[in-house]
């Protein structure tokens, strides 16, 4: 019989290797009946500062009836991995006429190809942006030059958005994919460890060749992908989809691909393709999303306020997860918290100016950094139109790139001038809506009570945070299909995921909907 056991607490000077050992005591077993052990979870309470403990999940297995100790009863159960691995549907009865194609290779478009490549579909990607290696080039030039190229930046290109970010992989959703999606990134050479930390993480320098490895995976089982290649329009015949035409970099005309089915997983930033589906007759709404800075403090001053000045350097770089509810009702919350980071600036357009968080897999450049961003509703647009979210951002983008200098440098200010309303934070607080600069001020004497040192005077407050979701939803029915037949919308870009793990697993399910519905030309029944 295999079971799982959670809470097992240990000190965190205990390593691992001595778990099974652990869980043999606490059952009053011998160590040596317990087999196939496997940890499930692992996670840092640190509530009992300086007294800070590892919490674990196992797996085991016993080679004779486990007799459960009564105080561990609720703790104890059945571990079945069958009913948390789901099965991906039986291919449909109708022919697909031609190739599926995934528009965009961010997480969604990725593991919605790579799914559609195992079932043998031969998914074709078309991604605007160029591969890894000359994406990373062109990020590379843009952050020592200030020279963009709107299509190839660390928005665009293979992998989308998380690429050049932390690689957070940890998710607040619950979806029995989640599993699945950890044990490509792990097979790909992300690391074990992520299938079981709480909070896993890749890094932006290891993601960059994850990402590499299951594109090639993709092009192994009959995937192919079109690399610096735009979707330019959708035609629709009787509503229903029956091609795409496309543009690659440097012809000079567009190419027509027939195809039934598509995959819309174009990322929260590729306005212009929302605006051309949006005159396509794709059924869209606006969306509420957020805005705000990024503040960066010491990563030992985070440390010491969260694990105690005794455990500096015992664990790994801290990070956190804050909220407020302002007194004219706005929220107030961290967002994509980088420990060991960097702010960098993540533009996907000359004369406009966003910033993000990045990290590597060590997370050591001693800095923290987040996202404090302060929420936006509808009404706050001023418009009906569907795309009025998407002007919002680009006013305050526009203005932060002109409180920056116009050359691509963020406008930022020490904590002490952006709490005090000091003359040199106006070109922070002047690259952000009146409501939000006032909300996140107000939240940060908060902050400092929960995060000891969080309102230090030189922390670092830069301007401007606008991407961290979509400004529209694309919207579509109980099989993930958009009012135009054959047009399947997925992802961050759609408005029906917020990060990587979320994302990959909304594209399986959006190439699930395809599988149940079509089987391949190849394929006989």
């Amino acid at each position: 019989m295999r079971y799982r056991f959670k809470g097992i607490k240990t000190n965190i000077d205990v390593p691992m290797s001595e778990l099974p050992a652990v869980t043999a005591a606490k059952l009053r077993i011998p160590v040596s009946d317990i087999m196939d052990f496997e940890v499930r979870r692992k996670s840092v309470d640190s509530r009992k500062k300086p007294y800070i403990q590892f919490v674990y999940t196992v797996d085991f297995s016993v080679n004779k009836k486990l007799r459960i100790p009564k105080k561990l009863s609720s703790d104890i159960s059945i571990a079945d991995d069958k009913s948390e691995r789901p099965l991906s549907p039986a291919p449909g009865s109708k022919i697909l006429g031609s190739r599926p194609v995934v528009v965009g290779m961010g997480p969604a478009g990725l593991f919605a190809a790579l799914e559609l490549a195992k079932a043998g579909y031969r998914p074709l990607v078309l991604e605007r942006g160029p591969a890894m290696e000359g994406r990373i080039e062109a990020v590379d030039r843009f952050r020592k030059d200030r020279v963009l190229d709107p299509e190839a930046n660390m928005l665009f290109g293979e992998g989308g958005a998380g690429t050049f970010s932390d690689g957070k992989i940890g998710t607040g959703i619950k979806d029995s994919l989640i599993r699945e999606v950890l044990k490509e990134f792990r097979d790909a050479g992300a690391g074990d460890d992520i299938m079981y930390l709480a909070k896993p993480h890749i890094g932006t320098d290891v993601l960059r060749t994850v990402i590499v490895k299951i594109r090639e995976k993709t092009e192994s089982l009959g995937g192919e992908i079109l690399f610096d290649t735009k979707l330019e329009s959708l035609v629709i015949e009787d509503g229903r989809l029956t091609a795409v035409d496309i543009v690659r970099k440097d012809a000079s005309a567009s190419e027509r691909i027939e195809t039934d089915a598509l995959i819309l997983a174009i990322g929260h930033s590729a306005r212009d393709t929302f605006s051309m589906i949006n005159a396509s007759g794709l059924c869209m709404q606006q969306k509420p999303f957020s805005i705000g800075v990024r503040m960066e403090h010491p990563q030992k001053l985070i440390d010491e306020a969260q694990y105690g000045r005794e455990n500096i350097g015992k664990l790994p770089p801290a990070d956190y997860r804050i909220n407020y509810r302002a007194s004219k009702g706005r929220g107030v919350y961290s967002f994509c918290m980088c420990p060991g980071g960097e702010v960098v600036v993540c533009s996907t357009k000359d004369g406009e100016l966003c910033v993000n968080g990045m990290s590597n897999r060590k997370r050591d450049s001693g800095t923290a950094n987040s996202g404090i961003l302060c929420d936006v509703r509808t009404d706050d647009f001023g418009s009906d139109d569907v795309l009025a979210g998407v002007r919002f951002q680009e006013k305050y983008e526009k203005l932060a790139f002109i409180n920056g200098g116009s050359d691509f440098t963020a406008p930022a200010c020490s904590m002490d001038a952006f709490l005090s309303g000091a003359p040199e934070a106006a070109k922070v607080t002047g690259s952000l809506p009146d409501f939000a600069a006032e909300a996140i001020r107000e939240a940060v004497p908060d902050f400092a009570r929960k995060i000891h040192g969080y309102d230090d005077p030189s922390a670092v407050v830069t301007a401007v945070e606008t991407r961290s979701s979509s400004p529209v939803r694309i919207v579509r029915d109980e099989h993930g299909e958009s009012n135009i037949k054959g047009v399947y919308p997925a992802g961050e870009g759609a408005g029906y995921a917020g990060g990587i793990t979320s994302a990959a697993c909304d594209g399986i399910r959006a190439a699930w909907h395809i599988i149940e519905r079509y089987r391949p030309q190849q394929q006989d029944l």
